[in-house]
């Protein structure tokens, strides 16, 4: 459950869940992966003891956040482009009642949350000064990983009318709850990944996340699936000019490190490090919270309690 909602200029509410310290300045934005939403730490301990305000925010139909309108075809600028509303909005606020408004912020995109934070920093450059993508798939027609039944059904919902393919979306999704009750297997997949979970908390985090992905149903995550099913993403990687931290696990079976090599070479404006983290599979994130800090939040790193 979000900690707060935030209504847009447009009516819809945006549900945020924040952690780590709110009295520090620096913001990293935490793009949440597919299915997700808000409010997921990756590593808690890591969190408190580096100073830093990170932000996470339920994408549309997921949490507590008011879905599209059924004719409106989701898009992954669509996703970017609420964020930096939200973000513009504090800013405003800070300047009218005298506080020291944000800077720029960092963005972190896990899964599908990555090409989100990709999106931001090449629609709004003015906000972004960095960027961590993290376990994101390249599209599946440069790097082929969507499995050939689903690639086939993806197709099909693309000709239907948006009202249509998302109804029908929903309804195949809707399949793959065991009970209606989300597992961790939809992101957790390999040996790696088990082995992972038995760290302190994680199998918990994981659970409390994709349950509120489901609060609507299967809005979100149809909706998340539609806009990245289409090559257009609604930006061009090359407007990111941020430097761009790409973060794979080297025992990820759903999104190997040929993913970030594809965004290392696409990504033409902008510095960019690829990191393949040993032993470690699509949760990834979780044992490379660290580094990934270390690159969005270069300046605070580890406070001191004196």
């Amino acid at each position: 459950m979000a900690d707060r909602l935030v209504t847009l200029r447009d009516g819809r509410r945006l549900g945020l869940t924040a952690f780590g310290d709110p009295a520090m300045e620096r913001v990293v934005v935490l793009c949440h992966p597919a299915p997700g939403a808000g409010g997921f730490d990756p590593d808690p301990p890591v969190t408190s003891h580096w100073g830093v305000h990170v932000i996470s925010v339920d994408r549309p139909g997921y949490g507590s956040s008011t879905p599209l309108d059924e004719e409106v075809r989701p898009g992954i600028g669509t996703w970017a482009d609420d964020l930096a509303a939200y973000v513009t909005l504090v800013i405003e606020q800070a300047r009218e009642t005298g506080r020291t408004p944000l800077d720029k912020i960092g963005v972190v995109g896990w899964d599908a949350g990555g090409r989100v934070a990709l999106a931001m920093a090449a629609r709004h450059p003015g906000l972004v000064d960095r960027v961590a993508v993290v376990a994101t798939p390249a599209p599946d027609s440069a790097v082929p990983w969507v499995p050939e039944e689903q690639r086939t059904v993806i197709e099909e919902l693309l000709r239907l009318p948006v009202p249509e393919a998302k109804r029908r979306l929903r309804e195949l999704l809707s399949g793959r709850l065991p009970g209606g009750r989300p597992g961790v297997e939809l992101l957790a997949s390999g040996e790696a990944d088990l082995a992972l979970l038995d760290a302190p908390g994680l199998r918990g985090r994981l659970e409390r996340m994709l349950q509120h992905a489901y609060d609507q149903g299967t809005v979100g995550e149809a909706d998340d699936l539609l806009s990245s099913a289409r090559d257009d993403w609604g930006f061009d990687l090359d407007d990111v000019k941020a430097p761009t931290l790409l973060v794979y696990g080297a025992k990820d079976r759903v999104v190997p490190s040929a993913h970030g090599r594809w965004y290392r070479r696409h990504l033409h404006g902008a510095s960019t490090h690829l990191t393949v983290v040993p032993r470690a599979g699509h949760l990834v994130i979780a044992p490379a919270w660290q580094r990934v800090l270390q690159h969005v939040d270069p300046q605070h790193g580890t406070r001191s309690d004196v």
